[in-house]
């Protein structure tokens, strides 16, 4: 988009504005040919049942937000199309040094589905313009700063968002990349942006809900005075004049601010409940188990603890809620305090940071959300009793409580998350201020930007040319997790092509590998039942897999290629040296009765009504009728006969997908278990950890 200049004058201030035309980059969205055949135009409605009771909400045109605003469009515009504006700002800082920062803002539109916005690399996102930083220190009295900071946030806004008046209440033609033409209506929907963003945007003072209602003393008066500044008191809002959303058609800008999962909870929520625990628990145990747990292809091993960690990324914390709740299990609290009220808030907690990050939601699972929150409520005085706490007046924790209105309003929260836009600023303000020579930079990156963008529509125009111009197959709107295919994979070759029996049983842990591949024969083949006792094995070597994947396979066409979603290892102890690498032998859920099994994966040579990928299992107690009452989670053993563990063998195939263990630590962590890997046969009894991924968490819930 060409890039614009204007300026914004504040407080006797000057500020240049550089933005692109709103309505061209909406035009460019809603025209790109590679969203044609996925753009939803209209509102529609989804259940989950044939009598149409259970409903289901996940992309933004499944939510009411739409079906109201078409009401109240058609009221005026019969026939008019609706296209979501959902705009996002986060200031991110470009240099390590100096604190030198940026404020960009994205556009995108709620016409493309969140599967693809999902991506930062399928060019959904625009950068809109870059807001001004200064601090307007030239200002002493500090009130009057902050004042004039959010006036000039939004007098920059308004001139940027001043065309949605006219497009959003008229409307406009535009035309879809598929060649079609309709009166479209850009009405603003969402602002999406962390808390001191949606302070600065409502207006609303620090330590107060953005979304309650508030009283609209904002037209009040065209200038601040005194009576101004006492309405806005009152009101519990700064005084500012003339917000940007003021005068756009349809739009409610406390409905439009969105939850945030990256700041309000996993930035926000866990970070104050780690350090909670921390200080209820002790960090030392709690890193002294967060050492010893085994491995497992979701759950990231902080060898050295998780106290230690500065600047912790969302990324980070939610590694941690992995496994947070199985490690605080047993452990002793101060004053002898029961433990169980403790385990229930984390419960309650984690189960809705999970629930409310689903790709589809029902009433019924919205229902689970807010089962969730109350068990957190309830149990949060253990807090306070344990001395971490004095109140929970916390604005993150108040955030919460909007979770369900707003995904029955706008869909699914994946629609609205800022670690999407986050990933933009790599591309869109970082390596832009690298390609600059750091003075008068934004006049630069903004260039830098201008070029690379034509550059990208050329090769856009070209591919398209030789893909043949218009066509388009057809696409229906689904939920998401229906548009997506589970499948095992296995490598075309074997890690190791000839491996011994006899190194089988001593660097891979096999034990009774013979005889549990004679019962498999035996079990397979009936007529040999009089010769168990006889079996020979004609080899004495067997190609050896060390690992088995399984991958999401999109069947929408929304993405590319097989993204891994889990995969379960196996791999024998080795010498390096005087080192020795301890072996690895995952985990995993057996088809066969739902058990579990620590796996060790085999190719056995082709024999008729045999698999050619077979698995040797050590086998774990079956699961309890119910988990525990105080933890959610399921209790299980090492299976023994005889003073030894139960092993057989069955076909890879029938392994579904690996499952992590934690183990029962008690009231300390014993210091004996040195290794994360050994730590499956030091302990002997583990709980099941059902938050490692969301369709381990779905199967438990």
């Amino acid at each position: 988009m060409t890039t614009l200049l204007e300026q914004v004058i504040v407080a006797g201030e000057a500020f240049n504005v550089y933005y692109c035309d709103i309505i061209k980059c909406v035009k460019s969205l809603y025209g790109d040919p590679d969203f044609a055949r996925y753009l939803t135009f209209a509102p529609e409605r989804h259940y989950a049942d044939d009598d149409e009771t259970v409903h289901l909400f996940h992309n933004m045109h499944t939510g009411k937000w739409w079906w109201e605003m078409q009401k109240k469009l058609d009221a005026h515009h019969p026939g008019g199309t609706i296209v979501p504006i959902i705009i996002s700002s986060d200031k991110t800082q470009v240099t390590m040094f100096r604190n030198k920062t940026a404020y960009p803002v994205y556009l995108t539109i709620g016409n493309i589905p969140n599967e693809l916005r999902h991506k930062p690399s399928s060019g959904s996102h625009i950068l809109l313009t870059y807001l001004p930083t200064s601090r307007l220190e030239h200002i002493t009295n500090k009130a009057s700063r902050r004042r004039a900071i959010a006036n000039l946030y939004h007098a920059y806004l308004r001139r940027v968002l001043a065309p949605l008046k006219s497009a959003g209440s008229e409307g406009i033609s535009m035309c879809s990349g598929d060649g079609a033409c309709r009166h479209c209506h850009l009405l603003f929907a969402n602002f999406v942006g962390d808390y001191p963003e949606q302070l600065l945007t409502t207006g609303v003072k620090f330590g107060e809900c953005p979304k309650c209602d508030v009283l609209d003393a904002l037209a009040a008066f065209d200038d601040i005075n005194l009576a101004f500044v006492r309405a806005c008191a009152t009101a519990g809002i700064k005084p500012i004049i003339h917000p940007f959303w003021e005068d756009l058609p349809f739009a409610n800008i406390f409905h439009a601010i969105t939850p945030d999962v990256l700041h309000q909870l996993y930035q926000g929520l866990i970070k104050h409940l780690l350090a909670w625990l921390s200080a209820a628990c002790g960090a030392a145990e709690i890193n002294a188990r967060c050492r010893r747990l085994p491995p497992n292809h979701h759950v990231r091993l902080f060898t050295k603890g998780i106290s230690c960690l500065s600047r912790v990324s969302g990324t980070e914390h939610a590694q941690i809620c992995r496994f947070i709740l199985g490690i605080i299990i047993d452990i002793r609290l101060p004053n002898n305090l029961n433990s169980g009220h403790l385990l229930q808030a984390v419960q309650g907690l984690l189960d809705f940071l999970y629930l409310a990050q689903y790709p589809c939601h029902s009433s019924e699972t919205l229902h689970s959300l807010d089962e969730a929150l109350d068990l957190f409520h309830e149990n949060k005085d253990i807090f306070i009793q344990l001395g971490v706490r004095n109140n929970f007046n916390l604005p993150k924790l108040h955030a919460t409580r909007h979770y369900h209105l707003m995904i029955t309003l706008f869909g699914t929260i994946d629609n609205y998350n800022t670690e999407y836009t986050e990933c933009l600023h790599i591309d869109l303000v970082k390596d832009a201020y690298c390609a600059t020579n750091h003075k008068d930079e934004f006049v630069q990156m903004t260039c830098w930007l201008e070029r690379k963008e034509k550059n990208l529509w050329h090769q856009k125009y070209v591919d398209w040319c030789l893909a043949g111009g218009h066509q388009f197959k057809p696409y229906h709107s689904r939920p998401p997790d229906m548009t997506f295919r589970r499948e095992q994979v296995m490598t075309k070759h074997p890690t190791s092509k000839a491996v011994s029996i006899q190194k089988l049983v001593e660097d891979y842990g096999t034990t009774h590998f013979c005889e549990a591949l004679t019962r498999y024969i035996v079990h397979k083949s009936r007529e040999l039942d009089h010769l168990v006792g006889d079996i020979h094995f004609p080899f004495h070597r067997l190609p050896v897999f060390h690992k088995i994947k399984w991958c999401s396979i999109d069947t929408g066409g929304l993405t590319k290629g097989h993204v891994t979603l889990d995969s379960v290892h196996a791999k024998p102890q080795q010498k390096l040296g005087s080192h020795l690498i301890h072996r690895r032998s995952d985990t995993a859920f057996i088809r066969l009765g739902f058990s579990v099994g620590q796996s060790l994966q085999l190719l056995f040579p082709p024999t008729v009504n045999i698999p050619p990928h077979l698995a040797y299992i050590k086998w774990f107690t079956p699961f309890p009728s119910a988990p525990d009452r105080n933890n959610g989670l399921y209790k299980l053993s090492r299976l023994m006969q005889g003073g030894d563990r139960v092993a057989s063998i069955v076909p890879v195939g029938d392994i579904v997908h690996s499952i992590h263990l934690i183990p029962k630590f008690g009231d300390s962590a014993p210091r004996e278990w040195i290794w994360s890997e050994t730590v499956l046969e030091d302990c002997n009894t583990f709980w099941v950890n059902s938050y490692i991924d969301r369709h381990t968490f779905l199967i438990f819930s």
